[in-house]
């Protein structure tokens, strides 16, 4: 299927290598090293802005109490979550933060569960992606197999996304792997949603009922 994606060596430009990129088309030791390079305060920075927006835009829709605001705030909450897997595809690739346990907590609690993603599942299946890119055991092949796609294929997967239909059968793909007998993904998923009800909890108590399920939850879905 994928065989003639690679055009042949003749058309590629030919290197003659210079400080960075060596003859061979691979990095230098000194820029490899450079590029391997994990800023760690920067990348705490991106979590806590991301944390920071999400706190202010639904602070902001509150105050305004108006359905502008509400909508406006609703859309952005796509962003936060498409923000949060951003950097959790990071710290499943361990480039977040030097220390592993930190990298692996902050991609599990403070990235992948608050978008009721299981990082450890998730790295699982993209390093074998990573293995397998292009060949007979890539997993994520049903993702792009058919591509290019029809105008009316697109406007379906649009349709399924906007209304909800994609983002509520995963959820409730999550919720029946409660009854799993894997202990480990049985593990993960109770952390899950017990995150998610003491984010419920503390929007009832201090916020609003409806903050949670509008401006975080609806979002997730759709």
């Amino acid at each position: 299927m994928f065989m003639n994606m690679v055009p042949d060596t003749s058309v590629f430009t030919r290197i003659d290598g210079n400080d960075k990129i060596l003859a061979n088309g691979h990095p230098t030791s000194q820029w490899r090293t450079e590029l391997r390079h994990i800023p760690n305060f920067r990348n705490a920075i991106s979590i806590a802005s991301i944390y920071v927006q999400t706190i202010g835009i639904i602070w902001a829709a509150l105050a305004l109490h108006n359905p502008i605001s509400y909508v406006v705030a609703f859309l952005l909450m796509g962003r936060a979550h498409a923000q949060l897997l951003a950097l959790m595809h990071e710290s499943v690739h361990r480039l977040l933060f030097r220390n592993r346990k930190l990298n692996d907590f902050a991609g599990r609690w403070l990235l992948g569960y608050m978008s009721f993603v299981n990082t450890d599942g998730y790295r699982y299946v993209h390093m074998a992606h990573h293995r397998e890119e292009f060949g007979p055991n890539e997993p994520d092949i049903p993702l792009y197999a058919n591509y290019p796609i029809t105008r009316a294929s697109f406007w379906r997967k649009m349709r399924r996304d906007g209304l909800g239909s994609t983002g509520f059968r995963m959820l409730r793909g999550q919720f029946m792997s409660i009854f799993t007998t894997d202990p480990q993904q049985l593990n993960t998923q109770h952390k899950i949603f017990s995150l998610h009800a003491v984010l419920l909890i503390l929007s009832v108590i201090y916020v609003n009922p409806w903050a949670y399920v509008m401006l975080w939850l609806v979002p997730y879905i759709t």
